[in-house]
């Protein structure tokens, strides 16, 4: 997998939604399908830049875009990543990734899919139920609250992975990932939930543990690679 630790290949785009705007980071051909990447709780950081870097790679390339949810905010540690998650409002994150689509779609991109991990997850599941514009999903261990949104409403086809081993229970846990199976299938729109034997939360992430799962990230790579061809 390739990854570069600087933003040197990003551009820096200003996105307007309503009366305010947000910073989002660009990479990749503009001609090509575009792909919305969404931050864990921590913000935006050298992995989920990495990550965008390795999406617009795949295949014959995509056009990576990464919103700024947390406005500048990048968390150094769990207790602050917790504060600023749970000082989000989704809401108007949804918002953000409605208006990240469309700039995608009115710059070049003539379909747009949504990923995003942990929080990123859910919000990207979200956004397959709440965002009429998106054309594809793909979630890594994140579920969202009910209070937000219904999945069995899914307007876009929905991919999502999980860890076997994730302990965040009710939002990444297998049996948050089996209650997202289950409401997918009354959607009536194209769904996959595949768990990661062996693999705990954020297992997609560069860390010491991810290379012992090398085989069950580049499976999931490999899945992600499949679904957003197919419909984007």
């Amino acid at each position: 997998m390739a990854v570069a630790s600087d933003a040197a290949h990003f551009q820096k785009v200003r996105i307007q939604r309503e009366d305010t705007t947000f910073d989002a980071y660009v990479v990749g051909k503009q001609d090509a399908p575009g792909v919305v990447v969404l931050q864990e709780w921590w913000g935006v950081n050298n992995q989920v830049k990495n990550h965008a870097t390795h999406i617009s790679q795949i295949g014959h390339g995509y056009r990576a875009l990464v919103p700024d949810l947390y406005r500048g905010k990048v968390a150094l540690d769990a207790a602050e990543a917790r504060h600023l998650m749970e000082g989000l409002d989704w809401q108007g994150a949804i918002k953000d990734i409605q208006a990240s689509v469309k700039w995608l779609k009115e710059n070049g991109s003539p379909k747009v899919g949504v990923t995003g991990y942990c929080m990123g997850g859910a919000l990207a599941i979200a956004s397959g139920v709440l965002v009429p514009e998106v054309d594809a999903v793909v979630a890594f261990y994140g579920t969202p609250s009910s209070k937000l949104v219904d999945p069995s409403r899914a307007l876009a086809p929905i991919q999502a992975h999980f860890g076997e081993l994730d302990t965040y229970v009710g939002f990444a846990d297998v049996t948050a990932a089996k209650s997202l199976e289950e409401k997918l299938k009354s959607c009536g729109v194209p769904h996959e939930v595949h768990i990661y034997p062996g693999c705990s939360h954020a297992f997609m992430n560069t860390s010491p543990e991810a290379l012992k799962n090398q085989g069950a990230i580049d499976l999931a790579w490999s899945r992600f690679a499949t679904w957003m061809a197919r419909f984007l």
